[in-house]
């Protein structure tokens, strides 16, 4: 017997440690620092297949808390059976943090969220709360009809929430490519109204640069375009612009609105189309992406002349292509924000 008690001994510590089960899931939380967003909470979600969100998430995360003192709570697509991260899989464990929330940061893809989680989405936009969309976002939500949230899907034709979630409340939803994908980039071209906003604060006309392409995006009336996308030729920052029609005109590719829906309360909305992981290793981009989170926060007379977006650890952003359900790695929440 006593063999046999050491020899089980031996066997559960040689045996692989497993992921923690999904009932014991608790989010990453990074406490904020000093700095304008001191007291704050920020929500931030992963969830794309292709443009590296679960790299350019955590990223920003560190930088919103490290360098201008939010408290963030990072949340991402996972298995229920590992807690392993995969964006293929419509699962996001923690949304009830919106319930705290004063900023909602959205990184996301095509996700089709139960109804449990879903509904502290729908609760926290009926509040008029505000919100931050980043590149796929446009279209973060493809939920079927019938379902008890499908007016948030990409393309929803339910009255009072035609095209879903982009639409309403960022001011577009997926239209389509309109630089070549994977081959243009995207350099931002400051407007006229983007020169006065503080958005742009520290950020100069043509610094602003991205390796995914432009989509094609038409804000609606009352939206304030800040920076305008001119195709490149190459994903090189020094690329020449494309001649002809791409760039005549331009697509917006960061403006900001006001949003309402249904009953709710009114809120404020950042878009940008850019925001993959390679967009965030140029600093200009990512300044207009912290710039954009404070405004939204309502914290616009505390930006800076220039937003110190220094990135925070090491940052070796991959390029963008998408993930298989059988591509993602044995990684959970916690790895991704060490």
């Amino acid at each position: 017997m006593k063999l046999i008690r050491t020899l089980a001994a031996v066997a559960l510590l040689a045996a692989p440690a497993l992921a923690p089960a999904a009932d014991e899931y608790k989010p990453v939380v990074l406490e904020g620092k000093d700095g304008p967003g001191k007291g704050k909470h920020v929500v931030l979600l992963s969830g794309d297949q292709e443009y590296r969100s679960e790299e350019a998430v955590p990223q920003l995360a560190k930088i919103l808390s490290e360098r201008l003192g939010f408290k963030c709570t990072v949340l991402f697509t996972t298995d229920p059976k590992t807690n392993f991260v995969n964006a293929t899989i419509n699962n996001v464990q923690g949304l009830e943090a919106l319930k705290t929330a004063d900023l909602f940061v959205v990184l996301a893809r095509f996700l089709d969220l139960p109804d449990d989680q879903m509904k502290h989405v729908a609760e926290y936009l009926d509040a008029g709360k505000p919100v931050v969309g980043l590149r796929t976002s446009t279209h973060a939500f493809n939920i079927p009809g019938g379902k008890t949230y499908a007016r948030f899907g990409n393309g929803s034709n339910v009255k009072g929430y035609e095209g879903g979630f982009g639409r309403q409340v960022l001011g577009e939803k997926w239209v389509n490519h309109h630089g070549s994908h994977g081959k243009e980039g995207t350099r931002g071209k400051v407007t006229e109204a983007g020169a006065k906003s503080p958005i742009l604060k520290g950020i100069k006309d043509g610094e602003i640069f991205g390796t995914t392409d432009v989509y094609t995006a038409a804000p609606p009336m009352g939206s304030d375009i800040l920076v305008l996308g001119e195709v490149t030729e190459t994903l090189l920052p020094d690329s020449k612009a494309v001649a002809g029609k791409k760039n005549d005109p331009m697509m917006p590719v960061a403006w900001t609105r006001t949003y309402k829906l249904g009953e709710g309360k009114e809120g404020r909305a950042f878009c940008t189309t850019m925001g993959g992981s390679e967009d965030l290793g140029f600093e200009a981009t990512r300044r207009l992406v912290v710039n954009g989170c404070l405004w939204a926060a309502g914290l616009e007379d505390k930006i800076p002349e220039k937003t110190d977006v220094t990135l925070v650890g090491e940052y070796k952003p991959t390029r963008f292509k998408f993930k298989g359900p059988k591509d993602w790695a044995e990684t959970t929440p916690a790895d991704l924000l060490k």
